[in-house]
């Protein structure tokens, strides 16, 4: 009797705790849609954003997911299967209250576990990265607290001009920066890629309280001219700090499980998710030709919603409203390069979202919406879309010189060297100023991706011919287009060529050094792009005025 009165008494501990257990869970969004994203001409996540109760993030891979949901950084996110990085989904949700930044991450953790089954757990795990440590900082001062905090571009002075090519240099005065702002800040907000190879930067400083400070830096190493400067020695001989490569003992989330296809949304879902129609038009818009004196050229999208473009010709301006590249726009006047126009734009309160650093902000989408449409109101313009055929890339294999890869590794691409002691040829030659390393690519993830590797050579999606089955692990080094001597004829022209029996396909070096993409695939790893007439879906200009109509 007892043995069953403590068997009775075991299973209603048991139940207690599993209930304490289901009452530690988040709570769980009221309505959520998620699916897989559209095909994007560039593939990034956008969001999160929050309205209200409302939360949209879109074109996001698990890594971005699961960042968002503990508030990581993407690269501090490891494990996981190795389709984390490469598939992405839209994720839009609807709270029962308003949404905060922490609510939103706390109900964003409870919807990947139901709806992708995630488990992830916090570690500490040695990784790569850079650390920032304390020299002699001779070259900071002790902030007076005056001013905002941050680091703002700052002009370089123009070369002498007997003084030959320069590599540019960016300099920065930053105000009121802590050490942990400024290693942020590195990664994030300077053009630094060239040197941390999307590395996370480490504050080890030691240094507490804000600093002032002034320093520049070169776009890469190895530059033809003498002023060249690498970030790790403008850190350490203007600012008395070091910034230096290696292992270090980080804060990361695990991914130990994740599902790759999420449960099916629920009945309904769409209607329950529904706001209605989303604004469609600038609350106010002043568009005009830029003066003479305007040169300097802007496209900056501010918080609160307002758009700010200076100095850009029509063309750029399309490309950015309708997102595509120049190559799908046909029936461009003869202005469309030549004339320059300033666009200061409002975006309505109820098209605000509050963006990942809290602040009110327009979707990317919207934007396009809006632009588009003062685009047809101010310009008349009158558009269609059509397909035509043209040339187009197919990717075939010649003598293939890459690696199988691990099966389990990570599929991804990166620019840079596979590790951040590995060899990168861009140090003694600056002409190949692009480095991909690509590790557990298929080949048609490979043909995918060559438009968002390659933008200036890969106008159109590229389709895989190669007939290569599994993942690969492969390096590609090459210039950016116009960089050769032909003016970058290793794009569609010389394709052609080559496809046709004639000249181009594999050309004589660059006295430069440079080396097109082409030639990079071929000789680098045995495969070839070849030119075949397909369909493209183009965007045809009807008709536009030159000059807009009157604010």
């Amino acid at each position: 009797m007892r043995m069953f009165a403590r068997l009775l008494t075991a299973v209603a501990l048991l139940a207690s705790g599993l209930i304490s257990q289901s009452l530690d869970v988040p709570a769980a969004f009221i309505a959520t849609d998620v699916h897989e994203s559209a095909p994007q001409r560039n593939e990034y996540a956008r969001g999160p954003y929050l309205r209200g109760p409302r939360f949209e993030v879109r074109d996001a891979n698990m890594v971005d997911l699961v960042a968002a949901a503990y508030d990581v950084k993407p690269d501090l996110v490891v494990g996981g299967p190795n389709w984390v990085e490469m598939d992405r989904f839209d994720v839009v949700a609807k709270a029962s209250e308003k949404l905060t930044p922490a609510k939103a991450r706390e109900l964003l953790q409870a919807l990947l576990a139901q709806r992708f089954g995630l488990k992830a757990r916090k570690d500490t795990q040695e990784i790569e990265a850079f650390a920032l440590t304390a020299g002699k900082h001779a070259g900071l001062k002790k902030s007076g607290g005056e001013g905002e905090a941050g680091c703002k571009f700052q002009p370089m002075p123009p070369a002498a001009a007997d003084s030959g090519p320069r590599t540019p240099t960016f300099g920065y005065a930053c105000k009121n920066m802590t050490m942990a702002a400024f290693a942020r800040a590195l990664k994030e907000d300077m053009p630094t890629f060239r040197y941390l190879r999307e590395k996370t930067v480490i504050d080890q400083t030691g240094l507490d309280g804000a600093y002032d400070f002034n320093f520049h830096f070169s776009l890469m190493a190895g530059g033809a001219d003498s002023d060249s400067v690498t970030l790790a020695d403008a850190v350490e001989k203007q600012l008395g700090l070091k910034l230096a490569p290696g292992k270090t003992p980080t804060a990361v989330i695990v991914i130990d499980q994740v599902n790759r296809k999420p449960t099916t949304n629920a009945p309904g879902v769409v209607e329950a998710l529904d706001d209605g129609p989303a604004p469609t038009e600038f609350e106010v818009a002043d568009v005009k030709l830029s003066g003479p004196e305007g040169r300097n050229m802007n496209f900056d999208i501010l918080p609160g919603g307002q758009v700010d473009i200076r100095g850009l010709p029509m063309q750029f301006i399309f490309q950015q409203a309708f997102n595509l590249p120049p190559f799908a726009i046909s029936g461009q006047p003869d202005w469309f390069n030549r004339d320059r126009f300033d666009i200061i734009a409002k975006a309505p309160v109820s098209a605000l979202q509050l963006g990942p650093d809290g602040k009110p902000r327009i979707d990317d989408e919207m934007l396009q919406v809006m632009l588009q449409a003062l685009l047809r109101e101010r310009f008349q313009l009158k558009t269609h879309m059509e397909n035509r055929v043209m040339d187009a890339f197919t990717l075939i294999a010649v003598k293939p010189k890459m690696k199988q890869a691990d099966p389990n590794s990570r599929t991804h691409f990166t620019e840079g060297p596979a590790s951040m002691t590995g060899k990168d040829p861009r140090d003694t030659n600056p002409a190949l100023s692009r480095l991909v390393t690509c590790t557990n690519l298929t080949m048609a993830q490979f043909a995918k991706q060559l438009q968002r590797i390659a933008p200036g050579y890969i106008h159109s999606p590229v389709v895989d011919a190669t007939h290569l089955e599994g993942g690969w692990d492969f390096t590609l080094s090459f210039s950016p287009a116009g960089a050769t001597r032909g003016g970058g004829r290793g794009g569609l022209v010389a394709a052609s060529r080559a496809s046709a029996g004639g000249e181009g396909g594999t050309q004589a070096s660059d006295p430069s050094g440079a080396v097109t993409l082409l030639e990079a695939i071929e000789k680098q790893i045995g495969l070839k792009l070849v030119t075949e007439k397909r369909p493209v879906s183009m965007l045809v200009i009807d008709h536009i005025e030159e000059k807009p109509i009157e604010n």
